[in-house]
């Protein structure tokens, strides 16, 4: 992009309020360079083209017009993607991809799709970053799986590490065993990894995650479970400490599936920072019987109506709504912001009503929040702010809050928050503690 298209979008952002951070900034920049010049989609109607900056959800039936205005040269970005009223349009639309909230500098978190994978899936031979594909299965076992992936990796001329490796159940791997041997592949080799469970085979070369240029890329299976069978992650920070924080879950959780065990890893890490998440097309994780089966580019043994990815359907019901758009739900901080502050103790905000609320008003106390913590976090050493649709979310994040032991506060969109919001919720949490001390 040239300068003048950096300032022209910086203009844009700017009339519409819109606050950025450097990670998101930079995955619209990139979305420029592929669709063309952003807009604000505040016209009634007409084709559309380039990307399209959707800042309030539309109704029910907006929502549809939208859509039959769009075509595969449109993508639509979402900057305030966490509010539940844009889940009805983002049902209708092909997710790309998410990135997460970035402090008081970009609030928020981002969402990005359009109308199918087919302009990146025909544009993705042209990526110069190839990764590494890595995979491993129990010692003793079937080496039989493993060879199919190897000799599939031949005609690509891809970079690969296959390995058999000790596990507690025989034949059967554990998810802190995967994990253990991706992060021991992470310290090993330097190109961005794709796990690719053994057993599967490759039609095409997998180059659509390096060449979107992420943090991690995963399929959703039922659009809302998070499947570990293929998983990307590139050379950065943040998916780095995904990969840990995955580690971590899957060695104090042993007996927790290791598809929820992702999701939470992703929760906590997109809470913490801008991680850029693409949500991977079924071409990447085709199961044998598949319609689509003969066009994929990952196609593992599994049978379509494998029940192997989530065994317990009525485990973790909260995830999945929000999970389904892309986002963090009650149950999950929405954003963790932590300061300089040497006190360990934390305050949890719980934002209530959001889907009762003006966008905009939720925008605003979000903001608002978040600003008032970096002015001043009244010596909190961490910040959880969570966003709550309904009552029983709520209760969700109050649970949550209850367990970590933070102060807890329920705010309403639009509510004002002072610049010193938080020193007086301290001042008071002193004189409560006096009151007790000295009766």
């Amino acid at each position: 992009m040239t300068d003048g298209t950096h300032a022209n979008l910086d203009d844009l952002l700017q009339s519409g309020g819109i606050r950025f951070g450097q990670a998101q900034r930079a995955r619209l920049s990139w979305l420029t360079g592929q669709y063309g010049a952003a807009t604000l989609d505040d016209r009634p109607g007409g084709r559309r083209s380039g990307v399209i900056i959707l800042k309030e959800p539309p109704s029910g039936a907006a929502a549809e017009l939208f859509y039959r205005s769009l075509n595969p040269g449109c993508a639509v970005v979402i900057p305030r993607s966490e509010n539940p009223g844009f889940d009805f349009l983002k049902s209708k639309l092909t997710e790309f991809g998410t990135v997460g909230p970035s402090g008081a500098d970009g609030p928020h978190e981002m969402w990005w799709g359009g109308i199918g994978w087919s302009k990146f899936l025909a544009a993705a031979g042209a990526s110069t970053i190839r990764p590494r594909i890595v995979s491993c299965y129990p010692h003793g076992g079937d080496a039989t799986t493993a060879f199919a992936l190897r000799h599939s990796l031949e005609r690509f001329g891809l970079a690969c590490h296959i390995e058999p490796i000790d596990t507690q159940l025989g034949d059967r791997l554990l998810c802190f065993e995967k994990a253990e041997f991706m992060l021991r592949m992470w310290h090993k080799y330097r190109e961005p990894l794709l796990f690719v469970e053994a057993g599967a085979v490759l039609r095409e070369a997998p180059l659509l995650p390096s060449f979107l240029g992420c943090d991690v890329a995963l399929h959703k299976w039922n659009r809302w479970e998070m499947s570990a069978r293929t998983l990307y992650l590139g050379r950065t920070g943040a998916a780095e400490m995904l990969l840990r924080s995955w580690q971590h879950l899957a060695a104090s959780y042993p007996a927790i599936w290791e598809g929820y065990l992702l999701d939470q890893a992703w929760s906590l890490t997109s809470s913490q920072m801008p991680l850029d998440t693409v949500w991977l097309p079924r071409s990447y994780h085709a199961l044998t019987g598949d319609l689509g089966a003969t066009r994929a580019t990952v196609l593992h043994s599994q049978q379509t109506t494998t029940l192997e990815l989530g065994p317990d359907p009525a485990f973790a019901g909260l995830v999945r709504t929000p999970r389904r758009a892309g986002r963090t739900g009650a149950r999950d901080a929405f954003m963790v912001v932590t300061s300089t502050a040497e006190a360990g103790n934390g305050i949890s905000v719980i934002l209530r009503n959001i889907s009762a609320s003006d966008a905009g008003a939720v925008a605003a106390t979000v903001e608002a929040v978040t600003g008032a913590y970096a002015a001043d976090c009244g010596g909190y050493g961490r910040l959880e702010l969570s966003l709550c649709a309904w009552q029983e979310d709520v209760g969700a994040a109050r649970d949550a809050a209850a367990l970590a032991r933070h102060r807890i506060l329920e705010i309403a969109p639009g509510q004002r928050i002072a610049n010193d919001f938080f020193a007086h919720c301290a001042a008071d949490d002193a004189v409560m503690t006096a009151r007790h001390l000295f009766p």
